[in-house]
């Protein structure tokens, strides 16, 4: 009796998720245009946006993420006085997937090719959550290339307990195949404003940022599923990268909320200060996990901060 009853379920499941590929489909079609050009790479493009001139500095992006999150308000800010470059990682915005990589290592790897095809050279390396961990093997790869790291809300070392629900489920295969098609092309706009005020809590969200990060790109299936598979490998990754943090020797600045309920701050940002001691951590009362947005001046000048270390060194 058991046997037909996971046939059934299988079949259900299966045709839940044949059902669901046009909405996958439609929903895979990005419908706002690029902000930046392209980089031909080996293996696809990786698409940048830059604006200015003066020292280099590299923004990533945190999960589910692209580079519109800071092309919102930071990239113009902080064009005044560097030449900015604004990536979106591979399989996000209007990046190539590449194969999917699900380690930061691999994402930096390939976002460092694309930079260097641009000629940046030492860069500061901003990286906000989960972006924070690409930052942070971009500079583990090359740590005599990297002047300085500003990290947001970083999510860097490995935390205690399980992730939620949510990515259990958001990884597995009902998850891959049946319940993220199904949000890609059925999620309600109201429902996508309520999870983005949840990130943002309890702090608003900037009036346009959604429209501006791109509504239609950031639900497209295929980065859904990017985004819940490197999401919930992510603990191994950083777990195995936070025994190489001690050698490095760049100045490392650090802002974080004290209200952040995403990336928690004594797990990631606060060992970080505890443990190095070129890293200084800025805590920003009142804030969740979007500094850049709640507080971009204090984010400015932790990025101006990490450029004047970087020159005294």
């Amino acid at each position: 009796m058991t046997f037909p009853r996971l046939a059934s379920k299988a079949a259900l499941l299966s045709a839940l998720a044949a059902t669901t590929m046009a909405c996958a489909q439609a929903a895979d079609t990005a419908k706002a245009s690029p902000q930046g050009a392209y980089i031909a790479l080996d293996g696809g493009r990786v698409h940048a946006v830059v604006q200015g001139q003066g020292p280099d500095l590299v923004l990533i992006h945190g999960a589910n993420g692209n580079a519109r999150d800071f092309t919102f308000d930071l990239v113009g800010r902080m064009a005044r006085d560097f030449r900015v470059i604004a990536l979106d990682r591979p399989g996000f915005g209007y990046s190539d997937p590449f194969g999917g990589p699900k380690s930061p290592l691999a994402q930096a790897a390939i976002l460092r090719d694309a930079a260097a095809e641009l000629g940046v050279e030492r860069p500061i390396v901003l990286g906000h959550s989960y972006g924070g961990a690409v930052a942070m093997a971009w500079a583990l790869q090359a740590p005599d290339d990297v002047a300085g790291l500003t990290l947001l809300a970083p999510a860097i070392y490995p935390w205690p307990g399980e992730l939620g629900l949510w990515y259990q489920l958001s990884s597995s295969w009902l998850g891959q195949n049946v319940v993220l098609p199904l949000i890609a092309g059925l999620a309600p706009r109201g429902a996508v404003d309520r999870s983005l005020e949840g990130v943002f809590a309890p702090n608003p969200v900037p009036e346009g940022y959604m429209d501006h990060l791109g509504y239609d790109v950031t639900l497209r299936a295929s980065q859904l599923s990017l985004n819940a598979k490197q999401v919930d490998s992510l603990k191994g990754y950083v777990e195995a990268m936070s025994g190489g943090y001690p050698a490095l020797d760049m100045p490392i600045e650090i802002i974080h909320g004290d209200q952040d309920t995403t990336v928690g701050l004594s797990f990631h940002s606060q060992r970080m200060a505890d443990t190095l001691d070129n890293a200084n951590l800025t805590i920003l009362p009142g804030v969740g996990h979007m500094p850049h947005h709640a507080r971009p001046e204090d984010v400015a000048q932790a990025i101006r901060r990490t450029h004047e270390r970087a020159l005294a060194q």
